[in-house]
């Protein structure tokens, strides 16, 4: 066998080039990918290209938080307005906002801990993957990007780190997201 192709043989691949992006197993720290997700829902899914459940999250963390009041109670009890922060706290929100809170951090961790295990298998077996995706849309091909002009770009705009390490679906969402938190704080 050519040890340059990919026949679709594995059980498991390390990598998967396509147009919409390159994912990619590596060992990940469990509690980095948790903390992630405590910051903010969905962001430790998204980390680990789980893109459907942190969407989910990421949607649900806006919504439930704005209903529940949450970070206007955080700046009142911040301020020491503790019984302000208690008013404007919705408790019926705020009762379908914590157990999810804590489901995204737990399942941030646990998914991690299972996929560091599929890369170590996927290792062991030493398949290639494809390293090119030529589609009508877009082209795709693994090189070498520099992860600190990906902090740059982020930096600028966040979703633009994304874009350059070729991570078109979460660019995508970062962007949009980006865009309406910005028109937002201008009212």
């Amino acid at each position: 066998m050519n040890n340059y192709t990919n026949d679709n043989t594995a059980r498991r691949y390390s990598a998967h080039v396509s147009i919409l992006g390159t994912t990619q197993l590596h060992l990940k720290s469990p509690y980095i990918i948790a903390w992630w997700s405590a910051a903010f829902p969905g962001f430790g899914h998204l980390l680990l290209s789980k893109y459907l459940r942190g969407f989910v999250l990421f949607i649900w963390e806006v919504i439930v938080n704005v209903q529940a009041n949450v970070n206007l109670a955080m700046i009142y009890s911040f301020q020491g307005e503790i019984d302000m922060a208690k008013d404007v706290l919705d408790t019926r929100w705020l009762l379908i906002y914590i157990p999810v809170y804590l489901f995204g951090i737990w399942d941030s961790y646990r998914t991690t801990v299972d996929m560091n295990k599929v890369y170590l298998l996927a290792e062991r077996e030493e398949h290639r993957f494809n390293s090119f995706s030529l589609g009508a849309l877009e082209i795709n091909y693994l090189d070498k990007r520099n992860p600190v002009m990906a902090l740059v770009w982020s930096l600028f705009v966040p979703g633009l780190g994304q874009l350059y390490i070729h991570r078109i679906v979460t660019a995508f969402f970062v962007i949009i997201w980006v865009v309406i938190f910005a028109l937002d704080c201008q009212h």
